[in-house]
């Protein structure tokens, strides 16, 4: 299921990332890469406001596709804009927390699912809880003196000495 998605909206929902981090979008891209890949290649577009205009070419690849508006205005209508022309409207979801989009995904039968949700799909994602080792808890067998002398005798060694 490919996603659109509104960056900067899913940017303020996630923490310890600013809207005021140099590398914000850098950042979530990152994410969102991982989160493609676990996903076996989901396709993902990501559409950003005040960013670089311009569509820099370092931050596409693995899966999402990212382009840049000049202003909250124009990513939000571009948003919509790629939401009126998705052909198959049930195959897709569109993050976002803003009413106007939502709607426009609404009214064309797409799945909306809340940024701040999402961030925590992408959080879980990102990392994984890890698999707890287990501990053994029991003591390890002490050999008694005889399986010492065997151990001894089979490698040559009489109990006593030691190899330096």
């Amino acid at each position: 299921m490919p996603l659109l998605i509104d960056g900067h909206n899913l940017i303020a929902q996630m923490p310890g990332m600013h809207l005021s981090d140099a590398d914000d979008e850098a950042q979530l891209v990152l994410l969102l890469r991982r989160y493609a890949a676990l996903r076996r290649g989901r396709a993902i577009i990501v559409v950003f406001d005040h960013g670089v205009y311009g569509h820099p070419q370092y931050l596409d690849g693995y899966g999402v596709t990212c382009c840049f508006a000049r202003s909250p205005q124009d990513a939000d209508a571009h948003l919509i804009r790629r939401i009126n022309a998705i052909d198959r409207p049930r195959a897709w979801t569109v993050v976002t927390a803003d009413r106007r989009i939502a709607q426009a995904a609404m009214t064309r039968g797409i799945k909306v699912v809340d940024s701040r949700t999402f961030a925590q799909t992408l959080l879980q994602s990102a990392n994984p809880p890890r698999r707890q080792q287990r501990v053994d808890t029991e003591k390890p067998e002490q050999a008694d003196h005889s399986e010492v002398e065997e151990w001894l005798r089979l490698f040559g060694e009489k109990e006593g000495e030691h190899l330096s």
